[in-house]
């Protein structure tokens, strides 16, 4: 029963701690109930159509020119992490097809993406994707995935990912002085849904 209420509680603060560091990222965020966190249970669950299908309705909340656009760039992260997070499910759910046209349009917003977030978004989205091929067992795919994100300049949060650790345990890079480093030691190993929470410090945002 003890553990049973310490793995209730820890699941409650990780749901306030997600939404905290979402609206974080971008205020915005804040003006509706944000569907992240009911998609990560569903993925957790085994559900990934579930997943996907909330993990949509956090990509439509961000799409579009007043959200991410040249002249407003402001959710343009937001919107390249629900793409991501968005491709990993459909990853999961054995959909090579959508998920690569989601991690293109994850891309494309990291693209627009403010410079001084892009590192860490762009480490979250291709840790996203590289993870989920890792999961699915096509490892050269993860690696590839994995190496594409070092080479577009992602910050330490990348090299969390699976295929960090077989391709290249350390970072190739300084990390970037407006990041703040991310350490496997960070993550409690009972929680590994921490490690989605934890990412989003990394694009930037700075706990309150």
């Amino acid at each position: 029963m003890a553990g049973s209420s310490r793995c209730r509680g820890k699941r409650h603060i990780f749901k306030e701690w997600v939404t905290v560091a979402a609206c974080a990222l971008a205020l915005s965020a804040c003006a509706g109930e944000s569907y992240q966190v009911a998609a990560m249970e569903a993925s957790d669950g085994g559900d990934q159509k579930a997943a996907i299908g909330l993990a949509r309705k956090e990509v439509a909340r961000f799409t579009g020119p007043d959200q991410c656009s040249r002249a407003t760039p402001l959710n343009c992260g937001t919107l390249a992490l629900a793409y991501g997070t968005l491709a990993s499910y459909q990853i999961l759910d054995r959909d090579r097809a959508g998920g690569e046209e989601s991690f293109r349009s994850a891309r494309e917003a990291l693209g627009l993406t403010e410079p001084e977030n892009r590192p860490g978004a762009i480490a979250m989205v291709y840790r996203d994707v590289s993870e989920a091929y890792w999961k699915i067992g096509d490892r050269a795919r993860a690696i590839d995935v994995f190496k594409e994100g070092r080479a577009a300049g992602a910050d330490q949060y990348l090299y969390m990912s699976s295929a960090a650790r077989a391709v290249d345990p350390q970072p190739a890079n300084p990390q970037p002085a407006n990041s703040q480093p991310i350490s496997p030691q960070q993550v409690d190993p009972e929680e590994p849904n921490l490690q989605r929470t934890v990412r989003y410090w990394g694009a930037g945002a700075t706990p309150q």
